[in-house]
């Protein structure tokens, strides 16, 4: 019913996303700078997971609600998770105009932890399909 990657293809997969990472990292372009600014900003916590899995929790400043945000401009990337860190409410919501993923992300985060319900007022709302939940397994 549900597929299960492998814990090596998932190994194989972080690892590439590290690399990544660190090409990027290493580079001055828009993408660069918006990737260090937002790794720059996030707590020791949130940057050991996202160097871990390209992702990391936040928690809405007034609901007290974990969010998942994920790496990269298209949509969903950001969840609402339950107590047991499984997918349970996309929500679509980002800043005007063309900007770098580590930039949009930083805009995700600090809305969700200083201002919960204008973010989640602008949010549109789905549900996680099987497709998703797997290409988002952590």
């Amino acid at each position: 019913m549900f597929h299960v990657s492998p814990p090596v293809e998932a190994w194989s997969r972080i690892k590439s996303l590290r690399k990544l990472y660190r090409k990027v990292l290493a580079e001055d372009t828009s993408e660069a700078r918006g990737l260090r600014l937002m790794r720059d900003r996030l707590s020791p916590d949130q940057r050991e997971q996202f160097d871990d899995s390209g992702c990391f929790e936040v928690v809405g400043c007034d609901s007290g609600k974990r969010y998942r945000i994920y790496y990269g401009t298209i949509p969903p990337n950001v969840y609402e998770i339950d107590d047991a860190g499984r997918l349970k409410t996309g929500l679509c919501f980002m800043p005007l105009g063309r900007l770098p993923a580590g930039d949009v992300i930083l805009a995700q985060k600090v809305a969700l932890e200083t201002d919960e319900p204008s973010a989640l007022k602008v949010a549109n709302r789905f549900s996680p399909n099987r497709e998703l939940l797997r290409s988002r397994a952590l």
